[in-house]
């Protein structure tokens, strides 16, 4: 495999029993019964013979303790140390999103890159971020935390779509947060494009259906019409972010007690 084309991994590390009206805003809407869904949790690993890449880092230990309803199915950092990003490499981290599920364990590798929208970086350390409806969404000494790496110059804000290493794309949508990210990576047969949270589920980009939080309604559903059309030939492959069906429609691979599933 060349050094711009990778093997990419779902990791799922969690799940919640959720409901469909909990799921989706305003679901009455759509004039539809509510019915029981699950909420999974990934992350994502990109990697090759050159070098491997973080996509997100789970949530915490810490944070899991006080979020009540998740089950945990694999530990993240254990399942990361497994398919050879370990904390003491160095592996560049890309966090699509500051929301405590997403960077939760972000202190972990203490001397990586860390790539993030600079529209996520500024949001979240400025002045509304501390409002209830935003402030429930994130944990106060992980954004503490993306300060400091920062301020010790390993941030690397990003705007627009930027390439971050070679064969790997962060493309800023916003919608869910206002500097969401969409990582699209180069593999043998097309590209993955890890929607993260700019589609949790398949539904909401093939039916136009926005999942219940987000910041800008208008901006969700450009970034679905961006999803659709980075997707839309043979070999893109779109990987939703939180959906349970990520792990039908991939081949498992070992690791992370068979909570991994190749994508691309």
């Amino acid at each position: 495999m060349s050094g711009a084309t990778y093997e990419v991994l779902a990791v799922r590390y969690g799940t919640r029993a959720t409901t469909r009206a909990q799921t989706f805003f305003n679901h009455h809407v759509y004039r539809e019964a509510d019915s029981p869904i699950d909420l999974d949790f990934y992350l994502w690993v990109a990697r090759n013979d050159e070098r491997t890449v973080v996509i997100d880092t789970g949530y915490s230990a810490a944070t899991k303790g006080h979020r009540m309803a998740r089950t945990e199915l694999t530990d993240p950092l254990a399942t990361l140390a497994e398919l050879n990003a370990r904390p003491e490499a160095s592996p560049q981290v890309i966090i699509t999103h500051a929301h405590y599920d997403h960077m939760g364990n972000l202190d972990a590798y203490p001397s990586s890159e860390v790539v993030i929208a600079r529209a996520e970086f500024d949001f979240w350390t400025g002045p509304y971020a501390t409002r209830p409806q935003f402030a429930c969404t994130v944990e106060e000494n992980e954004i503490a935390h993306l300060r400091e790496v920062r301020e010790q110059g390993r941030a690397t804000l990003v705007e627009g779509v930027a390439q971050v290493a070679p064969g790997i794309e962060a493309i800023t949508v916003g919608g869910h947060t206002p500097g969401q990210l969409v990582v699209r990576v180069a593999t043998e047969t097309g590209h993955a494009v890890l929607a993260s949270d700019a589609a949790h589920f398949y539904e909401e980009v093939e039916l136009d259906r926005p999942f219940t939080y987000l910041t800008d309604l208008t901006d969700t559903y450009r970034a679905y019409e961006q999803l659709r059309e980075m997707t839309g030939e043979p070999g893109e492959v779109l990987v939703a972010g939180h959906d349970a069906d990520v792990m039908r429609r991939f081949p498992a691979v070992p690791g992370g007690g068979g909570q991994v599933v190749r994508v691309g």
